[in-house]
């Protein structure tokens, strides 16, 4: 079965180690909560808000080295929606897997709980 697992982190600074640092995060925490292997993963795409152009965030991943540099991943920017919080990573991980959509835990995390109060906490 594949699945999307979803997610968001709210950066404070426009600065590309935060920035990675941040895109770092919210994919390792998608990987570890919901058991996922490099072999499992279909693709990643991230997307930022149009104040956010200081670093790709899929870098994060390609840093981690073999194999996650082999993960096809890419950046997009977001649609400039007025009263959307600025500031947003968001990422749509596509997974192989044998869990149930009840059953995929999806980080959002730093103050973006907001985007998707219904899933804060999840698992």
């Amino acid at each position: 079965m594949i699945r999307g697992i979803r997610g968001a982190i709210k950066v404070t600074n426009n600065v590309r180690e935060e920035i990675l640092e941040s895109a770092g995060l919210m994919f390792a925490e998608a990987v570890q909560k919901n058991g996922v292997v490099p072999e499992q993963i279909v693709s990643v795409i991230f997307t930022v808000t149009p104040d956010i152009n200081a670093a790709f965030p899929a870098t994060a991943i390609r840093m981690l080295g073999e194999p996650w540099n082999q993960i096809a991943s890419i950046c997009c920017q977001e649609i400039p929606v007025p009263g959307f919080p600025d500031k947003m990573i968001r990422m749509l991980l596509t997974v192989e897997t044998d869990k149930g959509l009840s059953e995929i835990y999806h980080p959002y995390l730093r103050g973006a709980e907001i985007l998707r109060p219904d899933r804060t906490g999840t698992k």
